[in-house]
């Protein structure tokens, strides 16, 4: 082993011989892109593999639960991060503000993804999509439909589980009900939300279905992409199936969807190899991977639905842009706080 180890350092050294001096540190930097995720590296890989595949570029990956836009603007011009992905529109803007991102210049992504889930000045493009919706009873809810004001109807006294008003897939829901109502509308309809809840929010998406499943509720506010991960865990398997998937939509309005997006670090160092996983990540074999793989909707249109998904019924997302929700991220969390949502 370790005669195997001095070859690959000597073959090493040689090369960087060859390539000496500051061109000679480009091109061995070439041929890589660094990605700073916020989703899980086991979900995330497959992509990058099949990017590597495609390619022959490396990714790196840091993986983490928060803190990366902090971490990026911290580690400041020296930064490795070339490209941030996030699995929310708070967290996208959140990156824009700490002053971390520069624009995506690139004819593909403006045409792979509407204008709805871009930012309005190129910091950020939406890659998937995933809906909140309704985990309902299949043996205590018969109605089909239903509407997110709905929730707040007193007929559901006592029968809603939801996890944190604070997590951020509930902080957009509260955003977008801010954007498309106002404030004041929005804090009468979360107030009446939490009237009906069955117990203090807790847990996660999955938990609601299970508590659902338990009877502790009839109806469980989650994201789509969970209900066939349930499905697929023998552990799980029965919470799904004592559920149903309701597509909410607002009245007069679609189905809120929440994005998860890409961002180009403001000192990426690998600049052109991050716009080829960039554009590569809104093109057909990553828009059907996010499909098949997460359980996400492309935001590509013409790339088919995973058929756990499309069982739920065809998708009308709101046409709220997608910015707006960002833009009400601090207001909806001052909203949960105001009326005790949690507590």
């Amino acid at each position: 082993m370790a005669a195997i180890t001095f070859r690959a350092l000597a073959r090493a050294s040689i090369a960087a011989l060859i390539a000496a001096g500051s061109a000679g540190v480009a091109a061995a930097q070439s041929g890589e892109v660094n990605v700073y995720t916020y989703r899980e590296q086991k979900l995330i890989q497959p992509l990058f593999d099949a990017f590597t595949k495609d390619t022959g570029i490396k990714v790196n990956v840091v993986s983490a639960s928060s803190g990366l836009e902090q971490r990026i603007k911290t580690e400041g011009a020296n930064s490795p991060a070339d490209v941030l992905l996030t699995v929310d529109i708070g967290r996208l803007e959140d990156a824009v503000q700490a002053g971390i991102t520069q624009p995506i210049k690139s004819s593909t992504i403006d045409k792979a993804v509407p204008a709805q889930y871009r930012d309005p000045e190129g910091h950020w493009a939406g890659v998937s999509m995933r809906a909140r919706v309704v985990y309902a009873s299949k043996e205590r809810v018969k109605q089909d439909t239903i509407t997110y004001e709905e929730l707040a109807d007193p007929k559901w006294k006592g029968k809603i589980c939801i996890r944190s008003g604070q997590h951020i897939y509930n902080n957009a829901l509260i955003a977008a009900m801010i954007a498309k109502h106002g404030e004041a509308k929005a804090q009468a309809w979360l107030t009446g939300l939490k009237a009906n809840l069955a117990q203090k929010p807790s847990g996660g998406d999955r938990e609601t279905a299970r508590d659902v499943a338990a009877g502790k509720c009839d109806l469980g506010i989650g994201n789509t992409y969970y209900y066939p991960l349930m499905q697929n865990n023998p552990q799980q398997k029965d919470w799904a199936d004592a559920t149903k998937v309701i597509l909410p939509t607002f009245e007069g309005g679609g189905t809120h969807v929440n994005i998860s997006g890409v961002v180009l670090a403001k000192n990426a160092p690998h600049k052109a190899e991050a716009m080829k996983l960039i554009d590569w990540l809104a093109g057909d074999t990553a828009q059907q991977m996010y499909a098949n793989s997460v359980y996400e909707y492309p935001v590509k249109a013409g790339i088919a639905v995973n058929p756990a998904i499309a069982s739920f019924g065809p998708l009308k997302p709101d046409a709220l842009p997608i910015v707006k929700i960002g833009q009400n991220k601090k207001a909806a969390a001052n909203l949960v706080d105001k009326v005790g949502f949690d507590n």
